[in-house]
């Protein structure tokens, strides 16, 4: 039997160096399960590779040797020692996993808690696991039911109020150095998921005037002109950076695609007018070293998460969320206890059929020796009855038990005791999952 298992790096537990250092791309991603699934003691692998996270969700025979395998192969993937990973790797395993994934899912574990954009990433996770042939049954069933949950969490909580989210920390930043928003100009370079939310956040917030800049034109045209914004040619950037007071980077690029020596010119072209950069990508799209700049304030994941945590998050719907989440995990373990013993249960009660079949054959054998008419046969119909109804009577209260007991944590053995009792071979003995009774009665 195969159990989830979790690892990965987080901005939780990982500085933000190391995690752009280990961020993959999609193919590397899809590689890295591909490979985790050849390795030995792994049976199935999904990674989940965010702009804030690694993470590895495979399910294992065996708790030790699966973990050695996924740890090498983390290493392996990213080109960092292990030694190096393993003071910031993190591990669930059983119900601990399912509730790390179900809590990602729901966007309770993310910098910005409730944002929604997690699920999208989940999503896309399991669809390319899916088509590589990586999961199968075990994780789909964990994986499609984390998805449920993070709608539940949305549709049914006030989790979406939970604190300011990282792009309005990063517009809060920028009034406190550049004054009002709605006299500022803003620049969004790159036109993906993140950068619609910011798109959307800074029209909320009344920004004075916005550009979008991206490699694909089409795609920003698109963007600006649903919140009344302009495009620049991705070739026109360093002009656009010198007309804009804050810059909003979220790309997929791999490189910096604004360097200290682009902002020290765009400085200088603005006569010493300070700037916010805003960098919400991972691999970052900003070099560090522009926050050395006189003039320029630069604002990261990591320094965005500092300042959520500083104003805090809306206590009510994380709470609300935990709690779905923790109904949900427990709701899942005893599903997935009761179908651990269900080819137990099936079993005995196909055992239990074929000694009451066979008692019936002997039975109708000698008694059709005697009886002839109608009548005699409404009878034996009767008997045959009645007989299917007292054994099913007599498996009903041990089989229901053995289903509540298989949630605790000794529950497996009391499956074991019902095989060992009844001399059960789950091989052997035909599987039956309805219930035996012919004339009603327990199921």
């Amino acid at each position: 039997m195969n159990s989830p298992l979790v690892v990965g790096l987080s901005y939780r537990t990982t500085p933000m160096a190391l995690l752009e250092r280990a961020a993959l791309d999609a193919a590397a991603a899809r590689d890295l399960a591909g490979r985790l699934c050849a390795a030995d003691h792994v049976a199935e692998a999904l990674v989940l590779s965010t702009c804030n996270r690694l993470e590895v969700y495979a399910a294992v025979g065996r708790f030790h040797a699966g973990l050695a395998a996924v740890g090498d192969a983390i290493a392996e993937a990213t080109g960092i020692d292990l030694d190096e990973l393993t003071e910031h790797l993190y591990v669930h395993y059983e119900a601990s996993a399912i509730e790390h994934v179900f809590s990602v899912a729901a966007g309770l574990d993310s910098m910005a808690v409730g944002e929604q954009q997690i699920l999208g990433q989940v999503r896309a996770a399991l669809k390319a696991a899916q088509e590589d042939g990586t999961v199968s049954r075990s994780l789909t069933t964990v994986l499609e039911r984390a998805l449920r949950v993070g709608k539940r969490a949305h549709a049914e909580t006030e989790l979406d109020r939970a604190g300011a989210g990282l792009i309005q920390a990063g517009l809060h930043r920028a009034e406190q150095v550049i004054g009002p928003l709605e006299q500022a100009h803003a620049l969004v370079l790159g036109a993906g998921a993140m950068s619609g939310l910011a798109v959307a956040t800074l029209q909320r917030a009344g920004v004075g005037t916005l550009t979008v800049v991206n490699r694909t034109p089409e795609r920003a045209r698109r963007l600006a002109e649903a919140a009344g914004g302009r495009t620049r040619d991705i070739a026109e950037l360093e002009a656009a950076m010198a007309e804009s007071d804050l810059i909003l980077a979220c790309t997929g690029a791999t490189g910096h695609l604004i360097d200290a020596a682009m902002v020290k010119g765009a400085l200088a072209a603005r006569g010493g007018r300070p700037q916010v950069y805003a960098d919400l990508a991972l691999p970052r799209d900003i070099e560090p070293e522009v926050a050395d700049l006189d003039g320029a304030v630069l604002v990261d994941l990591e320094a965005l998460g500092r300042l959520l945590a500083q104003g805090g998050q809306a206590a009510g719907g994380v709470q609300q969320a935990r709690v779905l989440v923790g109904q949900e995990v427990q709701s899942h373990l005893a599903t997935q206890h009761a179908s651990q013993v269900a080819p137990t249960v099936a079993a005995l009660r196909g055992m239990a059929r074929g000694v009451v079949e066979v008692e019936l054959d002997r039975l109708r054998g000698r008694l059709r020796e005697r009886w002839t008419d109608a009548a005699d046969e409404r009878v034996l119909a009767e008997l045959e009855q009645t007989v299917h109804r007292v054994v099913e009577k007599l498996l009903h209260t041990p089989t229901v038990r053995v289903k509540e007991l298989a949630s605790e944590p000794d529950g497996p053995a009391y499956a074991q005791a019902l095989r060992q009792l009844f001399d059960l071979d789950l091989g052997r003995v035909e599987a039956v999952t309805t219930p035996i009774t012919l004339g009603g009665g327990a199921s």
